[in-house]
């Protein structure tokens, strides 16, 4: 592991010292951790399992996760899918599991980005920084953006929130929501994943390109009536993805 990196004083104005709890059972990567992220700046917190993470959730408002995938008891995949049924934090599993199906697996269970052990300390504070910059970006109003409605669904892009023809409300990751809504920005054009990482402020920094596969999946999941025949996010062969559906503003 590299030597720690420090945030400058611009960064650390930017996140407004957000607070991230650490995940980890080992006590040694724990206490190295906390020290990492609190020399760039920011408040942390370590839980030594899905039940202390529980507990301080419960207590406290955290910006991110940084989540081990193997913990004792429950492990951090199953951690990842039990948050992602009900908030909306942002995930950064880190794990000595290097396939890419782990990666993938960790991805489409809901983790925003996915670093391995043993970590650079400069790759992985790059990444929370680029999570929460994408998280803060997230949550500043889109000024003079109307909502939008394909197929009886309807996004808002001021309150973030995504709506069924049913007219209730369907959870999203900061991740998912702003693919689906770069994808109705750009209806019945062909993206490269290489501009769904633009259009959602991925940057240098952010996901690997296969990780917007994984994202889509989980977008598909939960509009799609039937995930085996898409019909709204089509796989474009050696090209990218395609929203084929009509998409309308409102005023």
């Amino acid at each position: 592991m590299s030597t720690q990196t420090k945030a400058t004083a611009s960064e650390m104005a930017m996140f407004d010292q957000p607070h991230i709890l650490i995940v980890e059972d080992d006590t040694d990567i724990a206490h190295m951790l906390v020290e990492l992220v609190k020399s760039n700046g920011f408040e942390a917190t370590s839980a030594a399992s899905g039940g202390e993470m529980d507990r301080l959730l419960t207590r406290h408002k955290f910006d991110l996760i940084v989540l081990d995938g193997m913990l004792p008891g429950e492990d951090g995949f199953s951690i990842c899918r039990r948050l992602r049924s009900s908030r909306s934090i942002p995930i950064l599993m880190l794990t000595a599991l290097r396939e890419d199906v782990d990666r993938i697996l960790g991805l489409e269970l809901g983790a925003d980005d996915y670093v391995t052990k043993p970590f650079n300390s400069r790759e992985l504070m790059a990444r929370i920084k680029s999570i929460l910059r994408r998280a803060s970006l997230s949550q500043q109003p889109e000024e003079d953006v109307a909502p939008m409605t394909f197929a009886g669904w309807r996004i808002d892009p001021k309150s973030r929130q995504l709506f069924d023809a049913e007219g209730a409300e369907v959870s999203m990751t900061t991740a998912e929501f702003d693919l689906l809504w770069a994808f109705c920005s750009n209806p019945n054009k062909v993206l490269t994943r290489e501009q769904l990482l633009s259009m959602t402020h991925a940057g240098s920094a952010g996901p690997v390109e296969r990780s917007i596969d994984a994202h889509i999946s989980r977008v598909r999941q939960k509009i799609e009536p039937n995930l085996k025949d898409p019909t709204f996010i089509k796989t474009v062969r050696l090209g990218g993805y395609l929203f084929a559906s009509k998409v309308e503003r409102l005023s």
